[in-house]
C-alpha cells in the first residue's frame, strides 16, 4: 500500500509518502510566527496551513520519487487538535482523494504518535504500555491487539509539555520553551533546587503539573536574582521534577499491567533527559523501551501514514465521499 498522509492538527503542516511501512518522504513546515504570541493562535495557524499545504504535499510526492498515480490511499489526521487547522487538512485530503478517486484513512492524532515507533527493525510487541507526552496531552495507555486501547491515567490539569512551556515563559525563555529548558539544563545541576514531584506517590496513573508550575512561580517571586544567576540549575531542577514523575508513573503502569515493552511518544519524547532516563531503565534488562527518532517525536505526517498502513491491512478503506468534513475532536 502506497499512502499519502497529511498532518495539520496544530502548528505543523506536514505531508509524507509511506509505502509498505517505509517512509519515502516526510516534509514538515513549522509555523514560527506564534513565538511572538507565546502560544499557538488557531486562526493564524489555519491560514498558514491553507497557504502551505499544497506546496508541502507536492514536495513530499516529489521527494518520494513517485507520481500521484502511484498513490493508493490518502491518510489524514482527523482529530484531536485545533478545529481550524484540522478542517484545512481534512478537506484538502478529501479533495485530493476525490481528484484521484482514492479511498481515505482517518487517523487519530494521539494514536498515531504511538506508531511513530513502528519502523523497520525492532518493534514493540503487543500488549505494551504507552506514554504519550506532549504540549497538549499526557496520558498512559495499555495498547492491545486490534488497535484496542485502555487509558490508564492522564493529566488532571496541565500537560507536561504545557508545563515546560509555561515555566519557560516565567523564566523569560520565550515560546516554545521546552527545547530551551532542555538545552540550558544540560549545563545545570538537577539537584540544585528542590521542586515538587506532583502525584508521584498517588497510587494511580494520573498526572498533575499545575502544582509544579505554581511552585516555580513562587520560587521566582522570592529568588528572581538567584534564578537569573543560576538559570541552568533552575532549568535542570525543573526538568528533573517532570521527568521523575513521567518515568515513575510509566514504570508503575508497566509493572501493574505486566508489559515488558514501553513505548514513549509525543513531542516531549524528544527531551534529552527523558530519553536518557528511559534508556537507563532499559539497561536493567527488565524492559524494552521504544523511543521515536527525534524528527518523529513532534507532529508529523509520517506517523500518520505508518498507522494508516497498519490499519489498511485489517480494516476496510473508507471512500472519500463518506468522510465527514468536520474532524473528530475526541481523544
Amino acid at each position: 500500500m502506497t499512502i499519502l498522509s497529511i498532518e495539520s492538527s496544530c502548528d505543523e503542516t506536514s505531508a509524507a509518502v509511506i509505502r509498505d511501512g517505509k517512509i519515502l518522504s516526510n516534509i514538515i513546515s513549522s509555523q514560527w510566527m506564534h513565538q511572538q504570541f507565546g502560544g499557538v493562535v488557531p486562526e493564524l495557524s489555519a491560514r498558514a496551513h491553507l497557504r502551505w499545504i499544497t506546496e508541502i504535499t507536492d514536495a513530499a510526492i516529489q521527494q518520494s520519487n513517485l507520481k500521484k498515480s502511484d498513490l493508493e490511499a490518502v491518510a489524514v489526521t482527523y482529530g484531536p487538535g485545533l478545529m481550524g487547522p484540522l478542517l484545512v487538512g481534512v478537506n484538502f485530503a478529501k479533495s485530493f482523494a476525490f481528484s484521484l478517486n482514492l479511498p481515505v484513512i482517518p487517523v487519530n492524532h494521539i494514536e498515531s504518535h504511538l506508531y511513530a515507533n513502528f519502523l523497520d527493525g525492532k518493534q514493540p510487541e503487543l500488549p505494551f504500555t504507552g506514554l504519550i507526552v506532549s504540549g497538549g496531552h499526557t496520558l498512559l495507555v495499555r495498547v492491545d491487539p486490534s488497535f484496542s486501547y485502555q487509558i490508564l491515567g492522564q493529566t488532571r490539569d496541565d500537560a507536561a509539555g504545557e508545563a515546560f512551556d509555561k515555566i519557560a515563559k516565567m523564566l523569560g525563555l520565550g515560546y516554545p520553551g521546552g527545547p530551551k529548558i532542555d538545552q540550558l539544563a544540560k549545563s545545570g545541576h538537577l539537584t540544585a533546587f528542590e521542586f515538587p514531584r506532583p502525584m508521584i506517590h498517588s497510587g494511580d496513573y494520573d498526572f498533575s503539573f499545575s502544582g509544579l508550575k505554581t511552585a516555580v512561580k513562587i520560587f521566582l517571586k522570592e529568588n528572581r536574582e538567584l534564578a537569573s544567576a543560576r538559570l541552568p540549575d533552575v532549568c535542570a531542577s525543573v526538568q528533573a521534577a517532570i521527568v521523575d514523575v513521567l518515568v515513575a508513573k510509566t514504570l508503575q503502569a508497566a509493572r501493574k499491567n505486566q508489559t515488558q515493552d514501553i513505548v514513549i511518544a509525543g513531542g516531549v519524547s524528544a527531551n534529552s533527559a527523558l530519553r536518557k532516563a528511559f534508556c537507563e531503565l532499559e539497561k536493567t534488562g527488565k524492559y524494552r523501551v521504544f523511543l521515536p527518532p527525534p524528527v518523529l517525536s513532534t507532529d508529523n505526517a509520517a506517523m500518520v501514514g505508518l498507522l494508516a498502513n497498519l490499519k489498511s491491512k485489517v480494516l476496510p478503506l473508507l471512500p472519500h465521499t463518506e468522510l465527514s468534513p468536520v474532524p473528530n475532536l475526541a481523544i
